[in-house]
């Protein structure tokens, strides 16, 4: 179990530097880096914006 949560904080640690260098690119669409930008908010927000019920 623990060598599943380690490769699960691999695969988002890369997940997250793909997301943050393809923000960073200047040929990316300014609409691309905007929802990277929300998923971002939307990950960090203490605000459940789709409610578990």
């Amino acid at each position: 179990m623990l060598s599943s949560l380690k490769q699960r904080a691999r695969h988002l640690k890369s997940e997250t530097l793909a997301l943050w260098l393809a923000a960073r690119h200047p040929g990316t669409p300014w609409y691309a880096k905007l929802l990277v930008a929300g998923i971002v908010a939307y990950a960090l927000s203490p605000i459940d914006l789709i409610p578990d019920f």
